[in-house]
């Protein structure tokens, strides 16, 4: 009788420990000083945060012809970790122009200051809340980054980024912020036929419908917008001349390229810092002076 108990006791634990690596687990802390960024992933249904060994050495400097943006992201940035009020970012526009670059930048500027990042997939976001209560009483203040982020209709991170931004409620932790990229101003799809639910009314005065509405309203949540603009001629050759020159590339070697670096964009179809940046390693590579070093545009 006990052998036969023990037996089944044994099989009952077995199936639990089993059960255990299938259910969700609470999301445990990483060794926070391990690196200043981490990537959210998922193994197995479990959420765990991985540390980014080798972040790009991307400085504020090395981006050029964006001063604008720069200026106002870095202003922002500067008050958040400093502990003053702070806008959750949305940063749209032309591919290649340096968005998701210039978060990487603010990071590597203010590491010293206390400055961290969490890089979420789209596909993760509804486990947002648990990511901020992790960090909520962190003295750290934390980046929630959300890259080249864009939803198709009924997609479930949605509603979890629109109630972490504005609308739970519970408030928001005042360590963390949201930085997302994304080539969509509105985040979502815009179809014709969300106007059709457009009316007017006896004075004339257009009603937007709900669809419209409902777009918008992500986007609206995020307190600060920049926006980024494709370059022209001269502002891409401008940013070849900094990153030939960031590489090591003598100045005659620089302005003898630049009728290559126009024939590399009108080959790529694009003028843009991404552009710059790949026509600028592939030159360097070829010239016998260039320094290899660097890391990618986004």
């Amino acid at each position: 009788m006990n052998e036969a108990f023990e037996r089944v006791l044994l099989r009952a634990e077995a199936l639990l420990a089993r059960l255990e690596t299938v259910l969700p687990q609470p999301l445990a802390a990483p060794d926070w000083g391990a690196a200043v960024a981490w990537r959210y992933r998922k193994r197995g249904g479990h959420g765990l945060l991985e540390p980014v060994r080798h972040i790009g050495a991307m400085a504020l400097s090395d981006l050029q012809e964006i001063e604008p943006q720069k200026e106002r992201l870095v202003r922002n940035t500067a008050h958040f970790v400093q502990g003053l009020p702070a806008n959750n970012v949305l940063l749209t526009g032309a591919r290649g122009t340096g968005k998701s670059s210039l978060i990487r930048a603010c990071l590597n500027a203010f590491a010293a200051q206390g400055l961290r990042l969490i890089e979420v997939d789209k596909a993760d976001l509804g486990d947002l809340p648990d990511l901020v209560a992790l960090v909520a009483e962190r003295s750290e203040r934390f980046l929630i980054f959300c890259d080249d982020l864009s939803f198709e209709d009924g997609e479930s991170g949605y509603k979890a980024l629109k109630s972490i931004l504005d609308g739970s409620v519970a408030a928001s932790s005042p360590n963390v912020l949201i930085y997302a990229t994304s080539n969509r101003r509105h985040l979502l799809p815009e179809y014709l036929r969300d106007n059709l639910s457009h009316r007017r009314d006896e004075d004339g005065e257009l009603h937007p419908g709900e669809a419209v509405e409902e777009k918008i309203s992500l986007s609206e949540r995020f307190g600060l917008w920049i926006s980024f603009y494709p370059f022209g001629q001269d502002e891409y050759l401008s940013v070849v001349h900094q990153w030939l020159g960031h590489f090591g590339v003598p100045e005659a070697a620089i302005e003898a390229a630049r009728s290559q670096a126009l024939v590399w964009a009108l080959e790529r179809g694009a003028r843009n810092g991404r552009v710059a940046y790949q026509f600028a390693r592939d030159y360097a590579g070829n010239h016998p002076s260039s320094a290899v070093a660097g890391s990618a545009l986004a």
